[in-house]
C-alpha cells in the first residue's frame, strides 16, 4: 500500500544522505521533496501545510542539523509527525455491556457488507465472541443474500426479514433476538447509496435514535482519495461517528485519505481492510502505519499475521510438541502449506523492515518461483514414509534417490530440504523455553527464513563470527547449549510439580 508515497519519501531521505554536510539550504530542498510526495499522494492541502510546518520547524533546529546523523534524525521527526496526524486512536474495541450494538454505514461499493463479515471474523478470533449480523440494507436485496453467505462461511447467525420494508423495524427485531439469545455483539449492516443524499441520512439518523448503537463506524473506500474524507465529514456531522474503517488499502490507494481523515474530520481510523479475504481486517495503529509508510516495517502486525496461521488448538498442540522436541518434517510441511496461502507471504514480507514496497514485492513473487519451491518441498515430504518424516536421519542415499524420483526433483534437493528443516528445528524447539522478548526476536528470524524463497531447498550461506573457532571452543559451546536446554526442562518440570514456586514468572 502507498507505494508512490513510500517511494517519494525514500527518495527525499536518500537525497539528504548523499550530502557531505547538511545545511539549512539542502535540508529545505529535502523537505520540499517530502512536501511534493505528500501532495502527489493526494493528502489534503491543509494537512500538508500543518505537517510541513511542524516538520520544518524541527528539521531546521540545532538538534537535527548539528546531530551526528541529521538525515536519520529527520526520518524520526517525519515518523513522529505522521503518528501525530494519524492518532491518537483507542486500539481497544470496548464491548463491556450485556449487548453491544455496532452500526456500520457507508456508500455503496465501499465494502460495507464484507467489512461486517470481516469484523465478525475478528471478534471470533480475538475476543472469542460469536456476534449476530443484521441485514438492514433493504435498498440492495443482494446485500441481504451476501450477508447470509458470509454468515454461513463464518458460522455466525444472520437476522433478516425480506418482507419488512422499514430498516428501523428490522434493526429493532435484531436487537430483540440478540437479547433473547444472550448474544453480546450485534452488527448492523445498514443501507448505502451511490452518493450522499437527504433520504439516506434521515434513515440512518432514525436508526441511530431508535436503536442507540454503542459504536457507529463509517466504511470508506481508500482508493477514492479526498472523496473519502468528504464522506467521513458528512456522515460524522449527521451521526457522530466513533471511527472510520478504510478499505481497499491493498490496491492502488495513494494514502491521501488515510493521512487526512483524522486531521480534517476529527474522526479516527479504527480498522483498515488490506485484502479480499475475511481475515484481511486489521486494527489501526498509528505507530505501525507510520513505520510502514517509511519502509520501517511493523513487527506487531507480523506477529498478528503469524498467529492467524494456526488456531488456538493447533497452537497448544504445537507448544506441547516443541517442549518435547518433537517438531517433525510433517509439522514443517504443514507450516509451509500455511505460508503458501495466496497473498500471505507478500503481505508478511511487506511488513518486514527494509523490504521494498508492495509493488516490487509482487513483481518478485509473480514469477512463480516461491509457490513452485514450496510445492517441491511438500512433494518431497509427501514422498517420504511416516518413519522418515518422524526421523529424517533414516534417509540414506538409496532412500534419498527414491524420494527424489517420487517427487520429481534431484537427490541433492532432498538433502538441502532436510538441512533446512534441521536448521529451523532448534529455533522452534528453543522458543518453548524462552521469555516473551526472546521469543519475539526468534519469531522474527524464523519468519524471515520461512519467507525467503531463495533459501528454501538451498544451502544457507555461512555467517562470519569474526574469528575461527577451535574444536575445543566448539565442544565447549555445544556443552553450554545442552546445559541450558537441561536447565529449561528442569525449570518447567519444577513449575508443574504440586507445591512448586507459584511466584516464578512464566517464561
Amino acid at each position: 500500500m502507498f507505494d508512490s508515497l513510500q517511494d517519494g519519501l525514500k527518495g527525499a531521505f536518500k537525497s539528504l544522505r548523499g550530502k557531505g554536510k547538511l545545511t539549512e539550504g539542502n535540508m529545505r530542498d529535502g523537505l520540499k521533496l517530502v512536501e511534493n510526495s505528500l501532495l502527489e499522494a493526494d493528502v489534503s492541502i491543509d494537512v500538508v501545510r500543518s505537517f510541513m510546518s511542524s516538520v520544518t520547524e524541527q528539521a531546521l533546529g540545532e538538534k537535527v542539523l548539528l546531530s551526528l546523523a541529521p538525515s536519520e534524525q529527520l526520518v524520526k521527526v517525519v515518523r513522529d509527525e505522521l503518528v501525530e496526524i494519524l492518532g491518537p486512536v483507542d486500539e481497544e474495541l470496548r464491548l463491556d455491556k450485556p449487548l453491544n450494538i455496532i452500526m456500520m454505514c457507508g456508500l455503496q461499493g465501499s465494502g460495507k457488507t464484507t467489512t461486517c463479515g470481516k469484523l465478525a471474523k475478528m471478534l471470533q478470533r480475538k475476543a472469542k465472541i460469536k456476534p449476530l449480523l443484521c441485514a438492514a440494507d433493504l435498498q440492495r436485496p443482494a446485500a441481504i443474500d451476501q450477508l447470509h453467505v458470509l454468515g454461513d462461511q463464518l458460522g455466525v447467525p444472520v437476522y433478516s426479514d425480506k418482507e419488512e420494508k422499514d430498516p428501523v423495524k428490522v434493526c429493532q427485531a435484531a436487537v430483540a433476538k440478540a437479547k433473547a439469545e444472550n448474544i453480546s455483539v450485534l452488527i448492523l449492516d445498514t443501507a448505502g447509496r451511490l452518493a450522499i443524499d437527504e433520504e439516506l441520512m434521515e434513515q440512518l439518523k432514525t436508526i441511530d435514535r431508535q436503536v442507540q448503537p454503542d459504536h457507529v463506524f463509517l466504511v470508506v473506500d481508500g482508493m477514492t482519495g479526498q472523496d473519502a474524507v468528504k464522506s467521513a465529514g458528512a456522515f460524522h456531522e449527521a451521526l457522530e461517528l466513533n471511527g472510520v474503517v478504510m478499505t481497499k488499502l491493498d490496491g492502488d490507494a495513494r494514502g491521501g485519505a488515510l493521512l487526512s481523515v483524522k486531521h480534517v474530520t476529527g474522526v479516527p481510523i479504527r480498522f483498515i481492510g488490506t485484502g479480499e479475504h475475511l481475515e484481511d481486517l486489521e486494527v489501526f495503529r498509528p505507530e505501525g502505519m507510520a513505520s510502514r509508510i517509511l519502509g520501517m516495517g511493523d513487527m506487531l502486525a507480523i506477529a498478528d499475521q503469524a498467529q492467524m496461521l494456526v488456531d488456538e488448538e493447533e497452537q497448544i498442540k504445537m507448544q506441547e510438541a516443541l517442549e518435547k522436541g518433537q517438531f517433525s518434517l510433517e509439522d514443517f510441511r504443514n507450516h509451509m502449506l500455511k505460508m503458501a496461502k495466496p497473498g500471505l507471504m507478500q503481505k508478511m514480507m511487506g511488513l518486514l523492515p527494509g523490504m521494498p514496497n508492495m509493488r516490487e514485492i509482487n513483481e518478485m513473487m509473480s514469477q512463480g518461483e516461491t509457490s513452485k519451491q514450496i510445492k517441491q518441498m511438500v512433494g518431497m515430504i509427501d514422498s517420504m514414509t511416516p518413519r522418515e518424516r518422524k526421523d529424517p536421519k533414516l534417509i540414506d542415499a538409496s532412500r534419498r534417490q527414491r524420494i527424489a524420483a517420487g517427487s520429481g526433483v534431484q537427490a541433492k534437493q532432498v538433502t538441502e530440504l532436510v538441512k533446512q528443516y534441521e536448521q529451523m528445528k532448534p529455533m522452534l524447539t528453543g522458543m518453548a523455553g524462552m521469555g516473551a522478548g526472546d521469543r519475539a526476536q526468534q519469531l522474527q528470524e524464523l519468519q524471515q527464513q520461512m519467507m525467503d524463497p531463495s533459501k528454501m531447498g538451498r544451502r544457507s550461506p555461512k555467517k562470519s563470527t569474526g574469528a575461527r573457532l577451535s574444536p575445543a571452543k566448539k565442544k565447549q559451546m555445544k556443552k553450554e547449549r545442552e546445559k541450558r536446554l537441561r536447565q529449561i526442562k528442569r525449570e518447567k518440570r519444577n513449575k508443574k510439580k504440586p507445591g512448586g514456586d507459584d511466584n516464578v514468572a512464566d517464561e
